[in-house]
């Protein structure tokens, strides 16, 4: 048997790496663990484990649309918000159609492009961020889909409300925009996008969410997207039944309502932030300032190197050679205790 040829040039995802016993600071997940409600709710549905989960998402989709302020149908729900990235992909692009995206961040815009037989072209960042007039200059009469990061994985760097409005006035409306806000719920700056606000006049845009990050539910796969109803439809035609399990949406349903869970992360990851910048301007490392729950560090040295080090001290963190930052790490901002050992380790590396 022979595998379709678009296969040959995939390049696997890489993962944050485990290590038995290890702090892990590698993937951005909340340190403070589930929201507490969506614990509760698990041990409650257990029982009902032998059912099929609800296909329609009847509860779930309108708790999220009462959260949000749209109509239940301008929501689809998917297995993580990658499964949503493939069905974008799968929807939009036929073979030798292109996408475009920037240099350096989440890999699996490139993997739902190519998967389903496109081309992905990519503008380089600029200070970190994404540059959307470069960007929108890029795309062409095959573009059929921008995939949009803000925050932006692995940098944590945002633009602005007003600079989307301009992008999306210079691209054309038979391009998909993804708009990834995977980190939306830790962002502090009052510029940023409201992008739910937008759609009443883009038509072409999806934007996407999760419950992975700020409510701690990453190993249960629950992703959401916004977008008009037209194109909920569509990417609906291309979504597998009971995509999400029974005991996700539960625990998404019970994490929505855990308010003083959310706070206490923000508050939380903001704390870290500022302990983290300090220690890293006391240590002479340059560093994006970030509105996620990780902060990129520029070591002036190998950051795989520094990774296998700082992993034997016993804390894992994110090397960047996969995205094109060979001299970059990523680090999730942990509890005080995890920043504070994860500072110690980067200490004695740099000075050794």
């Amino acid at each position: 048997m022979k595998p379709r040829k678009a296969l040959e040039t995939i390049v696997p995802y890489t993962p944050g790496k485990l290590k038995e016993g290890a702090v892990k600071l590698a993937s951005n997940e909340n340190p403070l663990g589930p929201s507490p409600k969506a614990l509760e709710r698990l041990k409650s549905v257990l029982p009902g484990l032998s059912l099929y989960p609800d296909a329609a998402f009847v509860r779930l989709r309108q708790a999220v649309a009462g959260r949000l302020g749209v109509a239940p149908e301008n929501l689809i729900f998917g297995n993580g918000s990658d499964e949503l990235l493939c069905l974008a992909a799968g929807t939009y692009i036929e073979e030798g159609d292109d996408a475009v995206t920037s240099q350096s961040t989440f890999s699996e815009y490139t993997f739902a492009t190519v998967l389903f037989g496109g081309h992905m072209t990519y503008a380089p960042l600029k200070d970190g961020r994404f540059d959307l007039p470069a960007l929108a200059a890029l795309t062409g009469p095959r573009t059929r889909i921008v995939f949009l990061c803000n925050p932006n994985n692995p940098t944590g760097t945002v633009f602005s409300g007003d600079e989307l409005s301009r992008f999306l006035e210079k691209v054309s409306r038979d391009v998909l925009v993804v708009l990834d806000e995977a980190y939306y719920e830790y962002v502090g700056w009052d510029e940023f996008p409201r992008s739910v606000e937008l759609l009443g006049a883009h038509p072409n845009v999806l934007i996407l969410r999760t419950f992975s990050k700020i409510y701690g539910l990453a190993g249960l796969r629950v992703g959401y997207g916004i977008a008009r109803e037209e194109v909920i439809r569509n990417l609906s035609r291309a979504k597998t039944p009971f995509n999400v399990n029974l005991a996700a949406q539960e625990a998404a349903l019970a994490a929505l309502e855990d308010d003083e869970f959310v706070e206490r992360s923000v508050a939380m990851n903001a704390e870290g932030k500022r302990y983290l910048y300090r220690e890293f301007d006391r240590l002479g490392l340059r560093y994006y300032p970030t509105e996620a729950n990780f902060v990129c560090v520029h070591l002036n040295r190998d950051g795989t190197e520094v990774f296998e080090r700082i992993m034997d001290m016993g804390v894992t963190i994110r090397p960047l050679r996969s995205f094109g930052m060979a001299d970059w790490i990523r680090v999730t901002v942990g509890t005080p205790e995890q920043n504070r050992l994860f500072i110690s380790c980067l200490q004695r590396v740099l000075k050794g």
